[in-house]
């Protein structure tokens, strides 16, 4: 069912767009070769995925035993030796890991990608809490922000009154 949906939409599109989808495709899969190499000099490569816009991306992870950080780096561009967007956290302790920044560009489903990782990450480490704060810096972007760590099955907290708030969630669930 899902392929002869797929199959439809596809007999949809111009011939010129199909080719320049495919061009698209060769492209990034040929990035994707020359940037793996790269990434995995230096950090630990967890994971290749597709966006929600069905973009290549490559995703790699750095663990000291007191922080992590996942990354992500698209496979459009070139590596040039930084992510594109990452997910940094340390460890509290044995049970729980803090998320301490979230960086990159917004609703491109990057942030999405490296949350499913980190929660895998926690799995991994038997870490039983994912927390992280919500601060005054946050307020600009917080409905966002709410909506992301709700979707990804981590109770919210907020304090409206004070501009704070808190997130945890529990990979195993």
């Amino acid at each position: 069912m899902l392929l002869t949906k797929l199959g439809a939409e596809e007999e949809k599109k111009d011939p010129e767009e199909l080719e320049q989808n495919l061009v698209d495709l060769e492209f990034q899969v040929f990035r994707m070769q020359e940037n793996v190499k790269e990434i995995a000099k230096k950090w630990q490569i967890i994971g290749i995925e597709q966006t929600k816009e069905e973009k290549w991306v490559i995703v790699s992870i750095v663990d000291d035993g007191h922080a992590c950080k996942v990354m992500l780096n698209d496979c459009e561009s070139a590596y040039r030796g930084v992510w594109d967007f990452s997910i940094q956290a340390k460890y509290e302790n044995n049970s729980t890991i803090h998320i301490g920044d979230i960086k990159g560009e917004e609703n491109k489903g990057y942030g999405s990608i490296c949350m499913d990782y980190l929660k895998e990450h926690a799995k991994d480490q038997n870490v039983q809490y994912i927390k992280g704060d919500l601060a005054k810096r946050d307020w600009d972007h917080l409905d966002r922000l709410i909506h992301f760590y709700e979707k990804h099955d981590f109770d919210v907290e907020v304090d409206y009154e004070n501009r704070c708030g808190s997130i945890v969630c529990e990979p195993y669930c």
